[in-house]
């Protein structure tokens, strides 16, 4: 648990799933930069105060007594936020609203704060989808550090709301000031956008691929996938798939092709990647096909043994941290889901050494196909 002091009082942050073992904090300097600018300058925050990209509801949970909108693509930020708030802001938390990137914004926004998000496109449809509530006394600040804040960022922020500056850095963290404009055209997000799948990939081949922004490798296929799509197991025969990390959808929707017999359960922590899924499925499957689409925390709500074939691509990044935490949970996960003879197929860059995580967990681990960048793996639950 990490401790926060804002000037709104001490608050104590956990990231979601709580583990004692992370080291990684639940808030960096740009959130606490963020809270003091707004103490010290003494920032007006009566009226609608929405927040977004709030990574583990540090700026909610200490902003609670302004009834604040939160608004995130994270399944496990939301939960991080729900649980730290209760922890510290009990009286408060009701009066905090949690919204999802794929829900209706608020239609007046009149304090807008905004955590800088990995991603410039889920950023520039974020703007896009608020600038309509924004007004000409609406105050906006962005946060990030100095990594995530490029001049693309702020021409972003410029073209979309308002003139943009930015602040001197402070503990390696900027602020994001932007005096909305408007006179300036609203325009509808370009998200999401679709490209076709390039022949010669099994049988997602020629397919299409929408995506909502956020999502990685939003224009092509990306290489990793491209290899797992080239080496996908032949199934037949009603079974269950789960594209664990599901992202775009493009693997479970190329098992579906594949196996028209096979159920495949889309699972993501990300509202932006299981939108895009559904998207892509039905895109090349119609509205009829088998397919069950959720956000949450890998496969801990799906069933014990109740899986045939996990499929899995897994993340080794936190945002800007470097974390093999993911991938362990995915992997506990899917040994807990499948049936005995089940298997879980994972693509990953060769020197994050998955093999010898998977062979401690089932005691097996084959390579089926590797390349000098790419190693695809198979692990079998054993028979009890």
């Amino acid at each position: 648990m990490n401790r926060l002091s804002t000037p709104w009082g001490e608050i104590d942050l956990t990231r979601h799933p709580e583990d004692p073992r992370d080291q990684l904090r639940a808030w960096d300097a740009a959130d606490d930069y963020l809270l003091r600018h707004l103490a010290e300058g003494g920032t007006d925050l009566l009226g609608s105060v929405v927040i977004v990209g709030d990574r583990w509801g540090a700026l909610a949970t200490a902003l609670a007594e302004h009834r604040p909108v939160q608004i995130g693509d994270s399944w496990l930020g939301r939960q991080a936020t729900l649980a730290n708030l209760a922890r510290n802001r009990a009286g408060h938390a009701d009066g905090v609203r949690l919204l999802t990137t794929r829900d209706t914004p608020p239609g007046r926004i009149d304090v807008l704060l905004v955590r800088v998000p990995k991603s410039l496109a889920l950023l520039e449809d974020q703007l896009h989808r608020l600038a309509p509530a924004v007004h000409e006394g609406t105050v906006v600040v962005g946060t990030g550090m100095v990594t995530e804040i490029h001049t693309s960022t702020l021409k972003l922020f410029e073209s979309v709301l308002g003139p943009t500056r930015t602040s001197l850095a402070v503990r390696k963290a900027r602020l994001i000031h932007c005096t909305p404009d408007p006179a300036l055209p609203r325009t509808g997000s370009p998200w999401p956008q679709s490209y076709r799948l390039p022949d010669g990939i099994g049988a997602a081949s020629g397919g299409t691929v929408h995506n909502h922004a956020g999502i990685f490798c939003a224009d092509r296929l990306d290489i990793g996938t491209r290899f797992l799509l080239n080496h996908l197991p032949e199934r037949h025969g009603p079974e269950t798939v789960v594209d664990l990390g599901c992202g775009n959808g493009v693997v479970g929707t190329a098992a579906a092709l594949a196996n028209p017999a096979a159920e495949v359960l889309f699972l993501d922590e990300s509202y932006q990647a299981v939108a895009s899924a559904e998207a892509t499925f039905r895109a090349n499957l119609g509205p009829d096909a088998p397919a069950r689409f959720e956000v949450g925390d890998g496969m801990a709500a799906v069933a014990p043994g109740s899986v045939d074939l996990v499929l899995n691509n897994p993340p080794f990044h936190s945002h800007q941290a470097l974390t093999d935490a993911t991938a362990w949970r995915m992997f506990t996960g899917a040994r807990r889901a499948l049936r005995p003879g089940g298997e879980l197929w994972v693509i990953g860059n060769r020197h994050l050494g998955y093999h010898v995580k998977l062979r401690r967990l089932f005691g097996n681990c084959r390579t089926v196909a590797a390349d000098p960048k790419f190693v695809l793996l198979r692990s079998v639950k054993g028979h009890p």
